[in-house]
């Protein structure tokens, strides 16, 4: 789709893309690795990435001039074999894709799932002095296509690897549906008697404002020094490089769609907090580090939704999904609550053997559903609600619970019982 004249020069030059190329023009001078042309880019456009990561077009004249400074390289699979020190911890990677395990391709301009989940380990080789790092990719996708299923399977495989000797397990994965991961092996794993780590970045390791070599290590040094317990995920806690926290996994959120801070703990304080030096503050009094076996629960139904209540909420639209559910989840306004119309509803699919939770859109503070009317007539209908969880968090664990108990109530016993840290009756304030 390049202009006769522009596609004639880079025939010339044998620039395809990733090569490396500069072109100055007007006294200006622009280098940047050659991207793919598309159907938005003017036919005399070229389209760079430069240092900062980011795309440019350069529309090349009769004044400019380009040339060539590298040549791409073709990338292979470096599955680098791994020498074990004795008196180190074993720290298993389980690799799930996403951003902390991607690359871009020149070729497409896609970014893609890391070709190895040992070019990540060997990308921050100072990991190595602290433990005896294995790794295994066990999907390679993006987190927005993560399932139950992939859950399912990762659970087994954190079990695995627990049960045949690792002290931790690290998970490197998307950042998009992290939280709902985090929650969904904090039900499977249970009791788990070693950490288990999930951990993303924000910026892929192409890009000079990459986040994930540090946050890996920050995951190291906790796994290896805090000695804790259960399911976690670790990020950046402020926009630069000097600090990490460490979040409870079914009560952590992403709230930003790409500052390094991006995730939060939500109703709950970090369980510790890293520097960039590996100093570390643990803020938990929780399970500790312990030998015994993991089990992994892994059953979920999966006739269950999340909802979001909203204005103008209209019944009939969603009837067929109410009464087809065994599970509702809806985040609800302020305390927990729908509007009048949807009570109904929600009294006929309790009635139907529903169980309907209430969370609530506020994120902060707990659900009460006895202080309006509107929240007394939800329970009269067989509502319930699960004081300050999230309401990924209570989707997740509904499946959980639905799938694991003998009955309608004892699922809801379940659901407003605390398991793995998810809720509590108890405000935290952070100073």
């Amino acid at each position: 789709m390049y202009s006769e004249s522009l596609s004639n020069l880079l025939t010339s030059l044998g620039a395809t893309e990733g090569t490396k190329l500069k072109v100055t023009k007007d006294g200006r001078a622009f280098e940047g690795t050659l991207m793919p042309h598309h159907e938005f880019s003017a036919p005399d456009v070229l389209i760079l990435k430069v240092k900062s990561g980011y795309n440019v077009g350069v529309k090349v004249t009769g004044s400019a001039e380009v040339t060539v400074v590298e040549r791409p390289v073709e990338r292979t699979k470096k599955d680098v074999p791994i020498e074990f020190k004795k008196g180190l911890p074993k720290i298993v990677l389980i690799g799930t894709g996403g951003t902390i395990a991607s690359y871009v391709d020149y070729r497409t301009g896609a970014v893609h799932p890391a070709l190895s989940t040992s070019d990540m380990v060997n990308a921050v080789p100072e990991i190595r002095d602290i433990a005896n790092i294995d790794a295994r990719v066990l999907f390679s996708i993006f987190s927005e296509n993560m399932d139950p299923a992939h859950w399912q399977e990762l659970a087994k495989a954190v079990a695995e690897e627990i049960n045949d000797g690792a002290d931790a397990i690290i998970i490197p994965h998307g950042t998009d549906t992290m939280g709902y991961t985090a929650a969904a092996l904090a039900f499977m794993l249970g009791d788990v008697p070693k950490p288990v780590i999930l951990v993303g970045a924000q910026r892929s390791s192409d890009r000079p404002s990459s986040d994930a070599s540090s946050n890996l290590m920050a995951c190291v040094r906790f796994a290896t020094g805090a000695d804790r317990s259960g399911v976690f995920v670790v990020m950046h806690d402020t926009p630069g490089d000097d600090s990490f926290a460490v979040h409870i996994g079914p009560r952590v959120r992403k709230m930003h769609t790409s500052r390094r801070d991006a995730f939060h703990s939500i109703n709950a304080l970090p369980a510790a907090h890293l520097d960039k030096d590996g100093r570390m503050d643990v803020r938990i009094d929780g399970p500790r580090v312990r030998d015994g076996k993991a089990v992994a629960n892994i059953a979920m139904e999966g006739s269950v939704v999340l909802l979001q209540y909203y204005p103008g909420m209209d019944p009939k639209l969603f009837e067929p999904v109410f009464m087809g559910s065994k599970g509702i989840v809806i985040s609800g306004s302020g305390l927990g609550h729908v509007c009048e119309g949807m009570i109904p509803l929600i009294e006929r699919a309790t009635s139907n053997g529903s169980v309907v939770v209430l969370t609530s859109q506020c994120l902060n503070g707990r659900t009460n559903l006895n202080v309006y009317n509107t929240g007394r007539d939800m329970l009269k209908a067989g509502a319930i609600t699960v004081l300050d969880m999230l309401p990924e968090t209570a989707y997740v664990k509904l499946m959980w619970a639905l799938a694991n108990s003998d009955s309608v109530e004892q699922a809801k016993e379940i659901m407003q019982t605390p398991l793995a840290g998810e809720m509590s009756d108890r405000r935290v304030i952070d100073e």
